[in-house]
């Protein structure tokens, strides 16, 4: 595992995932037929953002005091909460009808500031998360290291603005 390339099957997966957001958001959504409650998934979306940061907190802390067997175990449980994110992201986003924030005045401003730059950041965390996982399992340290100081902070970054999102946008779901 140490020499294999992983960048081909990174980028296909990145790409994969983004296109199959990209057509769920412009895709017409028939809610209707769905025989659940659908607004339980922007709360569970939440929750998991927020299982992501805390985990990403507690890897960084015992990155920091040389620890990695407990960083890698909370960086994989950051990575769970992510993919258990992105299921819970995919099957609320095929189904139900988009949501509009409704706020005003600088409440508005910064709720977009925040949407946007989250948007922004998620996909290149995709990638970058995946590259740095990688080379800390193929112990490529160096490169790791060099990756992480920027993975690290965008993904606490997305995990916490997801989570701001949702918390300004709830009173609006319906």
């Amino acid at each position: 595992m140490k020499d294999r390339n992983f960048a081909p099957l990174i980028i296909t997966f990145s790409i994969v995932v983004n296109i199959i957001i990209a057509v769920l958001f412009f895709m017409p959504k028939n809610h209707k037929s769905v025989p659940f409650d659908l607004t339980i998934f922007p709360r569970l979306n939440a929750i998991f953002n927020s299982f992501t940061f805390v985990f990403l907190l507690v890897a960084l802390y015992f990155i920091l005091r040389k620890n990695v067997k407990m960083h890698k175990r909370f960086i994989l449980a950051a990575f769970t909460s992510t993919a258990l994110f992105l299921i819970s992201y995919l099957i609320y986003h095929s189904f139900a009808p988009d949501t509009h924030y409704g706020g005003e005045g600088i409440l508005k401003y910064i709720y977009f500031f925040v949407l946007i730059t989250h948007i922004t950041l998620a996909p290149i965390i995709v990638v970058l998360a995946l590259f740095t996982l990688t080379w800390g399992f193929q112990t490529k340290v160096e490169r790791h290291r060099k990756w992480a100081r920027w993975t690290m902070p965008l993904w606490l970054y997305v995990s916490l603005t997801g989570v701001i999102v949702y918390l300004m946008i709830s009173p609006y779901y319906q």
